[in-house]
């Protein structure tokens, strides 16, 4: 009998990404997991997204206590460019924005949405108690957030409460044609009752839809399920929820949040500031949120970046368990990164830039580390009988390469 090492290596080398599989049940499984996989999302489309929540916060004192915790600046509108706000707060904001909330130690705590209102805005008696903000963050943190808000309250003069879905209701509309016509964008509704806002983290994002009361937003738009909103996400590389960032473990900038507009960098002080502000002047960020696309282990690398349920044969993107880790295909050498979270052949991954792109950092030279002939593989799985591997390949996405030359010539 051959050594358990060499079995084990043997096992690694097969060139199907799933061993102690036979031939027909592999089969079977590539048929499944291909069938199993949502379809493409539609050029324009409307969905309803039930893993998002929405909280309330009012009262007279809402706009300087959310000042005092949130990443981006809540008492005055920045600028058109990416983070050129202004630095004297002069009035509350009339329009939404992205914003972070972080732990002391700069860690991302909850990435949300905040929404500004007028007391009985759309007739919901959970706004009468004064203007305030809509906060719509992960539906499965927001009792968290609830707490994590009311640590901070003390004597403000705030009331923070949970909606339920029945009373505020979260919706992503998109058009790819309009966004591609020279800014020519969705009808979208106007009523007290609907509040809209362009999604500033990337450009083809499309429009967030808070919807007050029952009901569906009058939008001319196909409706589509939440896996085409969140197969769009991945393309465009948009990490959402704290499954993607990672709940007291993610960073603020490996996430993107500065090129995704969710932080003022010249803003007063807020919780988790002082990390955020030395990474961001004196250190390097050398990993980020990027995405990727997962291939079966005998496939070549695909060239570019694109939703294709066939793609991988084995199994979804969705089975690969988060935070597994990224190595070089038949090769030793440091982690690559640790991937995230994925559905069909695409998701999201933290990936070290020097390793898995060719993205030069300050001071070092890319190519003493990244080779464009490398490829990258997940691992997984206990036992040589259920262990299981898959190609992945990171992409850097327009506007995030852009954000980052922009910050290196500042």
């Amino acid at each position: 009998m051959q050594p358990l090492s060499r079995r084990v290596l043997s096992l690694q080398q097969r060139p199907a990404s799933m061993v102690g599989v036979c031939r027909s049940c592999r089969r079977r499984l590539a048929t499944t997991a291909s069938s199993a996989a949502p379809p493409k999302p539609p050029a324009s489309g409307l969905a309803e997204l039930s893993s998002r929540r929405v909280l309330a916060v009012a009262g007279a004192d809402a706009t300087k206590f959310l000042q005092g915790i949130v990443t981006q600046n809540v008492a005055t509108v920045g600028g058109h460019g990416r983070n050129q706000q202004t630095t004297t707060p002069a009035s509350p904001r009339t329009e939404g924005f992205y914003a972070g909330f972080l732990n002391a130690t700069g860690r991302v705590m909850h990435d949300t949405f905040i929404y500004p209102f007028r007391s009985g805005a759309g007739g919901l008696a959970a706004l009468e108690s004064g203007d305030g903000f809509l906060v719509e963050a992960d539906a499965a943190q927001a009792t968290r957030l609830e707490k994590y808000i009311k640590r901070y309250k003390l004597r403000a003069k705030v009331s923070v409460r949970s909606l339920a879905p029945d009373e505020v209701s979260v919706w992503q509309a998109w058009d790819d044609a309009a966004a591609a016509a020279d800014g020519a964008a969705l009808s979208l509704p106007s009523s007290t009752a609907t509040m809209t806002l362009r999604d500033p983290r990337a450009p083809a994002m499309g429009y967030r839809v808070l919807q007050l009361g029952g009901g569906a937003p009058g939008v001319d738009a196909e409706r589509a399920d939440e896996d085409a909103y969140t197969i769009r996400r991945y393309l465009q590389g948009v990490p959402e929820g704290q499954d993607e960032l990672l709940r007291e473990h993610a960073l603020p900038l490996e996430s993107n949040m500065e090129h995704m507009r969710g932080i003022d960098f010249h803003k007063g002080c807020y919780v988790g500031q002082e990390l955020t502000i030395r990474t961001k002047h004196r250190g390097v960020v050398r990993k980020r949120v990027l995405p990727c696309v997962l291939y079966d282990v005998d496939r070549p690398a695909p060239a570019t970046l694109a939703y294709d349920p066939e793609g991988l044969a084995s199994l979804s993107a969705a089975a690969v368990p988060g935070e597994t880790g990224i190595g070089r295909f038949e090769k030793r050498g440091r982690s690559a990164g640790k991937w995230l979270k994925g559905v069909g052949n695409v998701g999201l991954a933290l990936c070290r830039l020097e390793i898995m792109t060719d993205v030069v950092l300050p001071g070092e030279q890319a190519a003493a580390t990244y080779n464009p002939e490398d490829e990258f593989v997940l691992e997984w799985g206990g036992q040589e009988d259920v262990k299981s591997s898959v190609k992945i390949k990171a992409f850097v996405p327009d506007w995030l390469r852009a954000g980052m030359e922009e910050g290196l010539k500042k």
